[in-house]
């Protein structure tokens, strides 16, 4: 067959990144398909991954890559028998029925019930840590916390279908100037009417941006409502001014300073969200201190990859005397040293994480190695993970116990391996949809040595 064909497809299965598989050529019967062991489809037959489709429904396919021995890919472009977790897509321009090459990214699970996305990511997380981890583990995936009044009264929650809670939007502006979200999967500028994953204020701002120079225009709306718009176009050599404006966010009733160009989580709730997981995590595993204090006040503790100091403050708060907070953005950690300043104890450090690590390792004293083995050490890579190199640093110092969030699930379970075959055991791990509607999902892992 060739790019452009049209089939008709059993989907199957969920696949790590937003897709779905089904297999095409495969000749067992409907019953066996549903009783099928490998990951994907049935045995026999060619592996064709898609978007815009439900494990269990049968839909028409029109192939754009099969140049791949492995695998094909292809659009769905009708579904002839839907799933029962099937809605209307909550971005109606991305909806099965517009034409691949009109719909836009960044909703790829919108068409499917809240409830069942998550189902999804649970599936793909366990997966994930069986296959590429060599663990059993049975997690689930929870929403994102409300926030509270000091009476315990929920003043801001998830909304009921998973929208409206991006508080910062990346539109990309095209060649000839037009300004929108890219295709899926593509990098063609599409116009839309709505931004449906987008908080009120931040849609209002991104359907004003009409025209721009050729690159990217930022939305930012932090704790003050107003929303910040940073053009970034491909000619400028630096960040625009706007973009080193400082500006505020909450967690709880901390604040946090942070340039409004700077790294801060998207949803409005997951700040708040991964401090709790975090510190609850600290809690189960953290080395206990004096009386009742949690963490040992005379250890080393480490916050890694620490951007302005969400997790570092978290650590000095749950009593860690001494408390280190490690990034390469120098704002970032100029940021996190005003942030964690009220704990003498606390610092940040400018550094790339696998440099301060070697130079740790190399350097440390006798004491500082007994320090750091009686203390927790949080790290937050990017997508790509910690890597080998980095979980074996950190093993190396043997600190008593690692939290490790994480964002995407086949890079946790590769740490995850790599974290047991230098003497840790997984102990606990929670999950949390911070990003509804997309096949993202976010994990905090811990390990105890």
């Amino acid at each position: 067959m060739d790019a452009g064909d049209e089939l008709d497809l059993d989907v199957t299965s969920v696949a790590h990144g937003g897709v779905f598989v089904g297999r095409y050529g495969d000749d067992s019967t409907a019953a066996d398909r549903g009783a099928e062991e490998t990951r994907g489809a049935a045995r026999g037959g060619r592996v064709i991954f898609v978007p815009d489709a439900i494990p269990g429904e049968r839909v028409r396919v029109r192939l754009t890559d099969v140049g791949k021995k492995s695998f094909w890919r292809g659009d769905v472009i009708d579904v002839l028998e839907p799933s029962p977790h099937r809605q209307p897509h909550v971005w109606r321009q991305a909806d099965v029925s517009v034409p691949p090459h009109l719909r836009p990214g960044g909703a790829d699970f919108g068409h499917i019930e809240l409830a069942h996305q998550r189902a999804l990511k649970r599936e793909v997380l366990t997966d994930a840590l069986q296959r590429f981890g060599g663990v059993e583990w049975d997690v689930d995936v929870a929403g994102p916390v409300g926030v509270t009044d000091a009476e315990g009264r929920i003043v801001e929650a998830e909304t009921a279908d998973g929208t409206r809670w991006r508080t910062r939007v990346s539109l990309h502006v095209d060649a000839d100037g037009h300004v929108g979200p890219y295709a899926a999967r593509s990098h063609t500028v599409v116009p839309v009417e709505d931004f449906p994953l987008a908080t009120a204020a931040v849609e209002r701002a991104a359907l004003q941006q009409t025209h721009g120079r050729p690159g990217r225009i930022d939305l930012v709306q932090p704790a003050d409502g107003r929303v910040r718009v940073l053009p970034r176009p491909d000619s400028a050599r630096t960040a625009p001014g706007q973009a080193r404006e400082v500006v505020t966010e909450l967690v709880g009733t901390r604040e946090f300073r942070v340039d409004a160009g700077g790294f801060w989580q998207v949803h409005r709730l997951a700040a708040a969200t991964l401090d709790s997981a975090v510190r609850s995590a600290v809690r189960a595993a953290g080395p206990r201190g004096a009386e009742d204090a949690v963490l040992d006040a005379e250890a080393w503790h480490l916050d890694l990859y620490g951007g302005v100091g969400l997790f570092a403050a978290a650590l000095a708060e749950l009593g860690g005397g001494r408390v280190t907070s490690v990034e390469s953005d120098p704002r970032a950690t100029e940021h996190a040293s005003e942030n964690l300043a009220e704990w003498v104890g606390a610092r940040a450090e400018t550094a790339r994480v696998d440099r301060f690590l070697a130079r740790l390792g190399a350097e440390a004293s006798d004491r500082d190695r007994d320090r750091l083995s009686r203390g927790v050490t949080v790290l937050d890579p990017p997508r790509s993970g910690a890597g080998r190199g980095i979980v074996e640093r950190i093993a190396a110092l043997r600190p008593a116990a690692v939290v490790y969030v994480a964002c995407d699930p086949v890079a946790l379970a590769r740490d995850v391996a790599t974290f047991r075959a230098e003497g840790y055991s997984l102990s606990r791990i929670a999950a949390y949809d911070i990003f509804p509607n997309s096949h993202h999902v976010e994990a905090v892992a811990t390990f105890v040595r």
